[in-house]
Formats: C-alpha cells, sequence, structure tokens
C-alpha cells in the first residue's frame, strides 16, 4: 500500500511565545546592494543587529540556502534558520512561487524538526496558500524499504504560518494545499516504488487503494480482457513480460457536473527497451517510466477531494517493457485499439504504443478536452532540459495548461507540431510506424499520438494536448525548493489548475 502523511498547517498572528515551535524561519533575499532581511516577527533591535550581520555570516539569500542560527529568547524557538528566496522582482516584491520554493526548501532541510514557524513576507491570502502549499510538498521522505529508520530524519509534522491573515480565510487554502501535496507526494511514492514491488498488477490495486473513500469508480481490464476488446498497444508492450498488462479507468462524475476532460498516462513499470535493448547504464531509472499514469491517477484523486463539478476520467496504460521469447520484436505490426494499425520499427519506441490504445478508449466518451502525460522521449530533455516539460497539441488545450502551469508554479513550454514531421511515420506494411524523424523526436512522437485521438460529435478533432515530462519527473539531482530526489510529482499541480480554470472559464 502506497503510504503518504499530512503534514498539519496552522496561521500565528501575534506572540511567537505562545505557539511555540523547533525553529523560527525568516526570510533573506538578494538584493542589488547584498542581502536583504525580509519583514520578520523579530524586534526591531534583534532585526537589525541581524541584518547588518548577514553578509559576515556567509548568508547571500540565494534560494535554497538556509543558515541555521541560535534561537532567540523572545522567538520561542530554538533555532532561528535564515532561509534564501533569491532575488526580490523589479517593484521589490516575491513571486508566489518565490515563497512556495522557500517554504518547501526551508521545510525540506528541516527534517528531523517536529514543528517549524515560517515568517516569510505573506500580505495576502494567495502568499500564505503558497507558502502552506511549499511546507506540504517539501515534507516529504521515503523510507518504505529501509530495514532500519535509525539515522533518518522524519519530515516535519507541523507547519505555522506567520501571518496577518486570518485563520478562518485561510482554512481552505491550507485544505487545498493539503489535497495538492497529497496527490503530488503519493505520486513521487509511485515513481519510486522498485520495480521488484510496483508492476502493472500491484500498480492497479495500488489505484483501488488510493481511491476508497472517494466518489471514483475503478474499472481494471486485465490481460484477458485486454485481448478481447482489442487493446493491441498495451498485450503488445507487455507481452514479453511475465507480469500481464492492465489498463485502469479512474473516473470521476459528480452529477453536477459541466465540464468532461479525460487525461492518459504512460503506465510502464519498467521499460528495459525490451528487444531493442537499453544501455546497462541508467537502466534503473527506467522505474519512473510509469510517472504519467501516476501524475493523472492522482491528479483525479484531488479533483474528486477538491469536489470541483467537473467530469474526470484517468486512464493508465501499464505494462512492463521486457526482452524474452514472447517480446514483441522489431518489424512486429501491433492493431490498437479502434483498429488502427502500426509497424513496430524500435521496441524502446513502446509509450506511444500503449498511449494509442488510451487516447483512442478516452475519445469513444468524446470529453471536451484529452491531455496525456508520458515520461515518452529523450529528446524532450535534449530540447528542454531536466525540468521544463514539453506540451503539444491543439493551441486551446496548450495555451490553458501553460496557464495553468504558471499558477501552479511548474515549468512547462509548448512546442509546435511541424506537418513535415507526419510524412517520416509512414510504414510499407501498415498505417503507420512506431517511429519517424529522429530530429525532433519529442514532437515526431506528439504527432504520432495525434493519430489517435478521435473526433467530437461536431466531426472536429476533440481538442488535445500532449505532455511530456521525461525530464522534470524524476531528479537524479541534488534536492531543491520543495523538489525531493528521485519522483517529483511533476504536472499533478499544473493538471489541477487547467481543471479549476476550465470550471472558471465556464461559470
Amino acid at each position: 500500500m502506497v503510504k503518504t502523511t499530512d503534514i498539519i498547517l496552522g496561521i500565528i498572528a501575534k506572540d511567537l511565545k505562545k505557539s511555540p515551535s523547533d525553529a523560527l524561519v525568516i526570510g533573506v533575499a538578494q538584493g542589488a546592494d547584498g542581502p536583504v532581511l525580509l519583514s520578520n516577527p523579530l524586534s526591531a533591535k534583534a532585526a537589525e543587529s541581524l541584518a547588518g550581520s548577514l553578509q559576515l555570516l556567509g548568508i547571500t539569500g540565494a534560494a535554497d540556502q538556509a543558515h541555521r542560527l541560535p534561537g532567540l529568547p523572545e522567538t520561542g524557538s530554538g533555532i532561528l534558520v535564515l532561509a534564501g528566496v533569491g532575488k526580490l522582482s523589479d517593484d521589490g516584491s516575491l513571486s508566489e512561487e518565490a515563497l512556495r520554493r522557500a517554504a518547501g526548501s526551508a521545510v525540506r532541510q528541516l527534517a528531523g524538526t517536529s514543528s517549524v514557524t515560517l515568517a516569510l513576507p505573506t500580505a495576502t491570502l494567495a502568499d500564505v496558500a503558497a507558502v502552506a502549499e511549499g511546507a506540504a510538498l517539501g515534507a516529504y521522505s521515503y523510507t518504505e524499504h529501509r530495514s532500519s529508520k535509525d539515522g533518518l530524519k522524519a519530515p516535519v509534522a507541523k507547519a505555522l504560518i506567520f501571518s496577518d491573515v486570518e485563520a478562518k480565510s485561510a482554512q481552505p487554502a491550507f485544505d487545498r494545499a493539503i489535497v495538492l501535496a497529497r496527490a503530488v507526494n503519493t505520486t513521487r511514492t509511485l515513481v519510486n516504488q522498485p520495480p521488484s514491488h510496483l508492476y502493472p498488477e500491484s500498480f492497479a490495486e495500488s489505484a483501488k487503494e488510493l481511491a476508497k473513500g472517494l466518489p471514483v469508480k475503478i474499472t481494471v481490464w486485465d490481460e484477458k480482457r485486454l485481448e478481447k476488446e482489442g487493446f493491441g498497444g498495451i498485450l503488445g508492450v507487455g507481452k514479453g513480460s511475465t507480469r500481464q498488462p492492465r489498463l485502469v479507468k479512474v473516473e470521476y462524475a459528480p452529477a453536477k457536473a459541466t465540464k468532461k476532460i479525460a487525461l492518459v498516462g504512460k503506465g510502464i513499470t519498467f521499460d528495459t527497451g525490451g528487444i531493442s535493448i537499453k544501455p546497462a547504464l541508467g537502466m534503473g531509472d527506467m522505474k519512473s517510466d510509469m510517472a504519467g499514469a501516476a501524475v493523472v491517477l492522482n491528479t483525479v484523486l484531488a479533483i474528486a477531494s477538491l469536489g470541483l463539478p467537473l467530469k474526470a476520467t484517468a486512464w493508465l496504460c501499464i505494462a512492463e517493457n521486457m526482452p524474452s521469447g514472447a517480446a514483441a520484436r522489431p518489424a512486429d505490426v501491433f492493431t490498437i485499439y479502434g483498429g488502427k494499425t502500426v509497424e513496430v520499427l524500435n521496441t524502446d519506441a513502446e509509450g506511444r504504443l500503449v498511449m494509442a490504445d488510451g487516447i483512442v478508449a478516452a475519445s469513444l466518451e468524446k470529453p471536451d478536452a484529452i491531455i496525456d502525460v508520458a515520461t515518452l522521449t529523450g529528446a524532450q530533455l535534449i530540447a528542454l532540459g531536466l525540468r521544463t516539460a514539453g506540451v503539444m497539441g491543439s493551441d486551446s488545450v496548450t495555451a490553458a495548461l501553460k496557464s495553468a502551469a504558471d499558477r501552479a508554479g511548474e515549468l512547462v513550454w509548448p512546442m509546435p507540431l511541424p506537418e513535415e514531421l507526419r510524412p517520416s511515420l509512414d510504414s510499407q506494411v501498415a498505417d503507420l510506424a512506431n517511429i519517424g524523424e529522429r530530429n525532433g523526436g519529442m514532437m515526431t512522437a506528439a504527432v504520432f499520438l495525434r493519430e489517435f485521438v478521435g473526433k467530437n460529435d461536431d466531426g472536429q478533432q476533440i481538442p488535445w494536448a500532449h505532455v511530456d515530462i521525461a525530464g522534470p519527473s524524476f531528479n537524479n539531482g541534488a534536492p531543491y525548493g520543495y523538489t525531493p530526489k528521485q519522483g517529483t510529482g511533476c504536472t499533478v499541480r499544473t493538471l489541477v489548475a487547467y481543471a479549476e480554470d476550465l470550471l472558471a472559464v465556464s461559470a
């Protein structure tokens, strides 16, 4: 069972001593002339003395800096932490994302302390919401497979936010922060699971467990039903493994739904590349090739937890891509759900094959929009790096996703779908091939997926977008902000924000 623990959030407006904590966090920014101590609850004398010592202490205000000092008697905290927030905006303000990252970084680095007071600048409810979200995202750890917890630092259990914003008005923001953090952290934990423990059948069971208590319906296609109904992409990719593939439908359908969206996620629980096997170096990271499915699962669960009045359906396309005597071969032809045929020229281009089945299935329900999420191509990393997801598809959906990502504080960049890429997917023996033009490979993969998007009742292609998260879904570098090592949970918050924005536009 995938488990996450929610942080306790609260607000404090006056005397810090009445609500003591283990650590008090205040912000330091990078100013034009050196570090700048931001507004804080210290006495004028203490703040002035501290501000004058910043440079001597080697404090610059750079993002992710967290300097610990002995606590001051006036604060009621044993530790005073000076947290870097980075550069101020031109008008001297801090963005919500800067606050979110500063709070998350401080809470992450204060693992081992039980409670924290975050005294970052929070003039508005939106600022409080950002700090709360960052704290909840920063309080994450993955220790499930440790035989002993000795020496491991438990994440912060409680975070108080020092602010003049009324506690009553902040509670909805806290509730939303907890829901989002639970969805993101559960996604992280699923991604971090070793392939010995997370495989198609256990992934489907985890989806059932996670949905318990929510108004969500789970439907699972096993290998027999997949074969009977013609899901040739998922079956073809998964047939090389002794662990048989699954398709999981996660449906939230409130009675008052005014919009309908479908989310399709790539769920390759481990990707060896199949017969077109990958190099051994770095193959262990391929446990994360199911991140797209984890994202769409937890997005729908978050939407259900928030009670948003729209229908949201996730399609988890789950298989393990292994080489064996039963595995797919280069030159095999798969028949995708709905009848289109694909010549498999490279068995390591398997994600688009399972996704094709899911996109066709999602199209049959004629949603207002289809969004697919996948760790699809190494070309995404070449084009956009390790932290920025690529989004391609219908202009209306890609623009809305970019706007939602900006609000959520996630990095997304729209990419084109040049028409000249489509001929490169032509096959001599099937309707199309699973690989095409190597240059611009991220976009070529999206052009392939577009072939399987169905039409609405007006005969027009259903609005659709493809999100490639190959880089940002898994962090092999050092932790930063509220982002830990390994699974990041990226795109969940963007998709929830997209759903909220969709409802706001239609209101």
